[in-house]
């Protein structure tokens, strides 16, 4: 068995109960949580907490293609951070106001060090064996946002069509939330709604990586082509196609009409074990379109 938390014991212990699994991201896939996450979240914390004042309009600009409108779309927050920092030093408009964001240096060691978790359980370990006052800085910053968030985003519904499709597969899959939210956030948004009851599994970053949740989950318990994860951003289809699950995306900006096609086509070709081929290929090549790797402002 993979080396796996101890708080991802539930994972492991969950026995199919239904003939198919499907596995659930919730921010910006289940709730139209990212926008609000990111944009009045994250980016102000990250403009206080790195002394971006000056920059912030560039700051903000960065930090909403990394996490909204690229590729990287919700990556973990220690690798977004970094990659907002390195965008904002190329930009000639931040370097003619005299502005260096942070190397963060320190921050790139607890990146690379694969024997920590990314978040802030992980960052408390790290910062035990290797103190330092960068990460005491973003340690502040990260509780800053998980604050915020706490304060800011309570009332946002899911999607419509997200409780239809989930009663609907109620006595069909078993179904978990997998996540890189933190567990308090994630159980809080799923059971203000009234949809954690469909769930066997609230899954979130103390658990592990939304690849292992999967895997952990799901593995060899059920048989090909009858387990699937729904997502919105490229992580989600990377630990999918880690597992040899299904993927069925959930298009940035177009997240209504994806959960109707879902609930109208998708889910009943899947149980009907006609999805894998042609049909999923479609609907992941139109998801990769959305989602570029050039910031608009380099073009």
């Amino acid at each position: 068995m993979v080396a796996y938390p101890d708080a991802a014991q539930p994972l492991v212990d969950l026995e199919p109960k239904q003939p198919f699994f499907v596995g659930i991201d919730s921010d910006g896939c289940a709730f139209d949580t990212m926008e609000i996450k990111h944009k009045e979240c994250f980016a102000p914390n990250i403009i206080k907490h790195w002394s971006l004042q000056a920059v912030s309009k560039y700051a903000r600009e960065a930090a909403e293609f990394v996490n909204l409108y690229s590729k990287w779309r919700g990556i973990n927050r220690w690798p977004a951070l970094v990659m907002v920092f390195d965008l904002l030093r190329e930009r000639p408009e931040v370097q003619a106001r005299n502005v260096e964001p942070p190397m963060a240096e320190k921050i790139r060691a607890f990146i690379a060090d694969d024997g920590f978790a990314k978040s802030n359980d992980g960052l408390t370990a790290y910062m035990k064996a290797h103190p330092d006052p960068e990460l005491d800085l973003a340690w502040r910053w990260t509780n800053g946002v998980n604050d915020t968030v706490t304060d800011m985003v309570h009332g946002v519904p899911p999607y419509p069509y997200v409780r239809e499709s989930l009663a609907f597969l109620a006595d069909k899959a078993d179904m978990i939330v997998v996540s890189a939210t933190p567990l308090e956030a994630l159980e809080r948004e799923w059971k203000e709604h009234d949809i954690a009851q469909y769930v066997r599994v609230i899954a979130g970053q103390e658990m592990g990586k939304k690849q292992l949740h999967l895997q952990l989950a799901a593995g060899d318990k059920y048989p090909e082509n009858r387990v699937l994860m729904i997502g919105d951003a490229p992580g989600d289809m990377k630990a999918a196609k880690a597992n040899n699950a299904l993927f069925y995306p959930i298009n940035p900006g177009q997240e209504e009409a994806s959960w109707k096609r879902f609930y109208d086509e998708a889910v009943h070709k899947f149980l009907a074990e006609e999805y894998a081929g042609a049909y999923e290929a479609q609907v992941i090549a139109e998801f990769e379109a959305m989602l570029p790797s050039v910031p608009p402002w380099k073009k």
